[in-house]
């Protein structure tokens, strides 16, 4: 799972087992250690949710997604989900999306591995 936290915004992208995964078992979590706290974000489909949404707590990003939507799109070549949140600070942008592979050969050093990543739609040329 990829995150991307840019203002009021959350990104996630998933590789093709994280969506199988989300679908199967009802929710996805990465960790990022930091030495002594270590931040965690899931991904879960949530009957108790009727829109997409997220909170933050004891140090991990929760973002619940709908039975429908989430199964809507996992089945489906759908991109991404949206979602706005009303917050007391403003409006808070949640973006699911398929994670796509580069079209740029990845620099090993990165620890980048698309192998999983969703073919690109703009991998192929034709009319």
């Amino acid at each position: 799972m990829k995150l991307r936290i840019r203002k009021n915004s959350l990104r996630l992208r998933l590789q093709q087992h994280e969506v199988k995964q989300l679908v199967a078992d009802g929710a996805v979590i990465d960790e990022t250690c930091f030495g002594t706290e270590t931040l965690r974000c899931s991904i879960e489909v949530s009957a108790d949710v009727s829109a997409m949404c997220a909170d933050f707590a004891s140090n991990t990003i929760r973002i619940r997604v709908p039975l429908a939507p989430a199964l809507q799109w996992a089945n489906s070549d759908e991109v991404g989900m949206l979602a706005e949140q009303v917050t007391p600070a403003g409006a808070l942008l949640i973006l699911v999306e398929k994670d796509f592979a580069c079209l740029q050969p990845r620099d090993p050093a990165l620890r980048e591995d698309d192998s999983d990543a969703f073919m690109n739609p703009n991998s192929s040329c034709g009319p």
